[in-house]
């Protein structure tokens, strides 16, 4: 039996159902395997006193311990002081953490943290304590952001190079962690997975000149330079599924752009409704300015959609030949010529599905399992 524990600060709830939901479903598959027992420690960063704010009441209120997708979850608190950049997150998770491990000490066999910061530095700290080893895996804005930021750059190549073990979501991933200092033999490139069986070609009808895009409302996917492509493109429109910060932002630029009947905010879609809206469109496009390797370039093309992307991270490994779309300029100029290339001549449904075959849930749990169950095994020689 390999009792692993998932740390992740990247993990659904009742309030965000659409958080991180590719670490639960990772989480899930690795769990289904025989022979493994998994125990999720999802922590909650709320700010000192947030719990009498209305944006953080919901996400106070949680209960620090329940059950989701069939899985034990622990939801312990920590402080995620404000204006810090960073700082101090590693250590409140560490504190917060902490009383939930030791009622489970002896019963884990290795920390699997889904996440660079501040998941990562804490896993280290609790397996030091513990006597257990880790993995760390990079996804994305947890290399880029939180590697290069000056409050926390320090924390997050220390514990890169104290894990036992490194994932990265891509190769891409992977260089830009060997770049950081951190150690290139204990790296392995660990894709995502995708449920084959809901995202798929033919599961609502295609939208002729629908385009959608799927992501957070944040600058790093830069949906207001799809927006003003789709504004070059007469008759084309867009739906934009994602929520934050950005949306007063983005909703200025459609109503200057006079583009208010053809782009939509749809607002967090349920991830349970993303194959169909997916599958409608004629075109994904995202233009990140960076991702580690993003679900919905995957979750597109398994649907049969192709990609309209910028070449950030892990992009030529997903858009590999024509059939599954266009690596572009981060332009509105290059996004309309692309999205016009390929509304005016779409690839066949079948080859754009194709390239989606290399990810699975399945192919990425047995990885995991075989990579987790390779550092016990190192630990207990060592030991």
């Amino acid at each position: 039996m390999l009792r692993v524990l998932t740390l992740s600060t990247l993990f659904p709830d009742a309030t965000r159902p659409n958080f991180g939901v590719f670490v639960e479903r990772q989480t899930r598959a690795l769990a289904a395997r025989p022979g493994v027992e998994v125990t999720v420690v999802a922590p909650r960063g709320v700010p000192p006193g947030g719990g009498l704010l209305p944006r953080y009441r919901p996400l106070a209120a949680l209960s620090a311990r329940g059950r989701w997708e069939g899985l034990d979850v622990h939801r312990p608190r920590f402080a995620a002081w404000p204006l810090t950049g960073g700082r101090f997150h590693v250590g409140a998770l560490v504190r917060a953490v902490t009383p939930v491990l030791e009622t489970m000490r002896g019963t884990i066999d290795v920390i699997d943290a889904s996440f660079f910061f501040p998941d990562g530095p804490a896993a280290v700290e609790l397996g030091r304590r513990l006597g257990v080893p880790v993995s760390i895996k990079a996804r994305g804005a947890d290399i880029h952001h939180w590697g290069r930021a000056p409050a926390t750059a320090g924390q997050v190549r220390a514990a890169g190079l104290a894990a036992d073990g490194l994932l990265a979501v891509s190769a891409a991933m992977r260089g830009d962690m060997i770049a950081l200092g951190l150690p290139a033999g204990r790296i392995a490139v660990h894709r995502t997975g995708i449920d084959r069986d809901r995202f798929r070609p033919g599961i609502a009808p295609r939208a002729r000149g629908r385009v959608v895009s799927v992501g957070a409302l944040i600058p790093r996917k830069g949906h207001d330079v799809v927006i003003e492509a789709v504004a070059r493109l007469h008759g084309v429109r867009l739906t934009v599924a994602g929520e934050g910060p950005e949306r007063g932002r983005l909703a200025a630029l459609i109503e200057r752009l006079g583009v208010g009947d053809r782009v939509v905010l749809a607002g967090a879609v349920p991830h349970a409704d993303l194959p169909a809206l997916v599958a409608g469109a004629e075109v994904m496009a995202l233009a990140s300015s960076s991702e580690g390797l993003a679900n919905a370039w995957v979750e597109a093309l398994a649907c049969g959609t192709p990609i309209v992307v910028t070449d950030a991270g892990g992009a030529r490994e997903v858009v590999t030949g024509p059939a599954a779309g266009r690596v572009v300029d981060r332009t509105p100029e290059a996004f309309a010529a692309a999205i016009g290339a390929l509304l005016a001549d779409p690839p066949a449904v079948e080859a754009v599905a194709a390239h989606a075959d290399p990810f699975s849930w399945e192919a990425n749990a047995a990885q995991l399992h075989a990579h987790l169950a390779a550092l016990v095994a190192q630990h207990r020689a060592k030991a």
